[in-house]
């Protein structure tokens, strides 16, 4: 019954982090630029961080601090700022998708940066199925560039700036709780937000933040989605490990294309449904592959 339970409050953050995209979609429509939502997301779940995170400030030498700063950027503003303006300017269902394609993108990336890991037929055909899957959807019915391609392209950035993270994290996780390191990427994220600001200022009205639909899904993002289920799904990875909990990702964007449907009147296009197929059976092929840990 426990195994249960820890499996049920797996599935719940993922079903929470997929419909995310949607919640960011709301904030937009509602006037809040792209960056607007990541700072006040990013500005929250900091300061709810504290609560639980050790009170050590900095890391342990200039270099590790370095390594903070540039994870921040990574898996922070760079990620979900491309990510937020992909979700303004195409569909969220093929925002969530191709997100999804990020941990394919950090294998193929590793492949080329490590000797250690190795190539399989597994990760082949898996990749060859995504990366149709992607032109399927980048080009969706018209097989030609548009605004919305634009959206899925910065997507695809979105899950290339995932990849770069994933990569780093490894190296500052051998030496940093998690706690720690999640804090500095919340810090690091806002702070490298901030210079945005001098040529795009804030333009949001203060007396629209007691809108329902604005502060509702900004405390969603902030506190539920943020911090909240970063705390949860630590605890769940220490209960069932890494790999049990890692494939309940696959079950995000289906949370996404429900929720899109319900909120938004969101209908993806046969050409669409093919390519986000794709890749997802591209991405679950290619993670069965038995690569060497890097």
């Amino acid at each position: 019954m426990r195994n249960l339970f820890y499996h049920s409050m797996a599935l719940l953050v993922v079903v929470i982090w997929g419909v995310t995209f949607v919640n960011t979609r709301v904030l937009i429509t509602a006037g809040l630029n792209p960056q607007d939502v990541f700072l006040l997301r990013f500005a929250m779940a900091y300061i709810c961080i504290w609560t639980i995170s050790p009170r050590q400030i900095f890391s342990k030498n200039v270099k590790d601090e370095i390594l903070m700063c540039l994870l921040g950027i990574l898996g922070g503003s760079l990620y979900f700022v491309t990510e937020n303006y992909a979700v303004k300017f195409t569909s969220v269902n093929d925002v969530s998708f191709i997100a999804n394609i990020s941990p394919l993108l950090t294998v193929i990336i590793a492949l080329m940066l490590y000797k250690t890991v190795k190539c399989s037929w597994m990760l082949v055909v898996g990749s060859v199925m995504a990366l149709v899957g992607l032109g399927f959807v980048i080009f969706k019915d018209h097989f030609q560039l548009n605004l919305q391609s634009l959206g899925d392209l910065l997507a695809l950035a979105s899950a290339t700036s995932w990849a770069f993270y994933s990569l780093l994290i490894k190296k500052a996780a051998d030496r940093y709780s998690s706690l720690f390191i999640t804090r500095k990427v919340f810090f690091y994220g806002v702070l490298s937000i901030l210079p945005i600001y001098f040529f795009e200022p804030w333009s949001f009205p203060v007396e629209n933040f007691l809108k329902p639909e604005v502060w509702g899904n900004l405390v969603f993002l902030g506190v539920i989605a943020s911090f909240l289920c970063f705390a949860l799904w630590s605890w769940v990875v220490a209960k069932l490990g890494a790999l049990k909990t890692a494939n309940y990702i696959y079950v995000s964007p289906i949370a996404t294309v429900i929720a899109s449907i319900i909120v938004l009147n969101d209908h993806m296009t046969l050409t669409s449904f093919i390519g986000c197929a794709l890749i997802l059976g591209g991405v679950i092929i290619a993670n069965r592959a038995k690569n060497i840990d890097f």
